[in-house]
């Protein structure tokens, strides 16, 4: 059974995924309106990625007798001043939702909740591929700077990227 401070850090963190998943959606739509169908398909993967693991915090406070409460999601930005605004913004996210994840650990690791720690292992995880990932493109976009054929060709090997999986 889950503490009641614990099932409420990750209620509140069942919301930020959900947010993030909305956030990567709004970047998606900004990508859509540029005719950058790759940058879109690729944030689009991002934002069905970010739900799964919203519902890997939902099954987990179930599957440990808690009770699920959702919170509200804050809208978020609509549009962005440059190809690299956007995933800096990403960066700048995923750094936030690593913090978050680090501090339900250290609740688990003070409550001496071994299963919610062997659980968050998976999110520390994944969340060093996720910073990895963003940064990445942060440097192909900062390489590219505002060059169109370059830009292109990026939004081509995201694509490929968001099939993959």
């Amino acid at each position: 059974m889950l503490s009641k401070k614990m099932q409420q850090a990750i209620n509140e963190q069942i919301a930020y995924e959900f947010y993030s998943a909305y956030l990567y959606l709004a970047m998606s739509a900004h990508f859509e309106t540029q005719n950058l169908k790759g940058f879109a398909a690729w944030m689009r993967k991002k934002f069905a990625e970010e739900q799964t693991h919203a519902m890997k915090f939902f099954d987990y406070v179930n599957d440990r007798g808690g009770k699920v409460e959702l919170g509200s999601i804050p809208q978020p930005p609509s549009a962005w001043r440059t190809h690299l605004a956007v995933f800096e913004q990403s960066l700048e996210h995923e750094r936030s939702v690593t913090h978050r994840i680090h501090k339900l650990y250290e609740l688990a690791l003070a409550e001496k909740d071994y299963a919610t720690q062997s659980m968050l292992k998976w999110f520390i995880d994944e969340q060093v591929e996720e910073e990895k990932t963003v940064a990445e493109v942060i440097e192909q976009l900062k390489l590219i700077d505002t060059r169109g054929s370059a830009i292109l060709m990026l939004d081509h090997r995201l694509a490929e990227s968001a099939e993959k999986e």
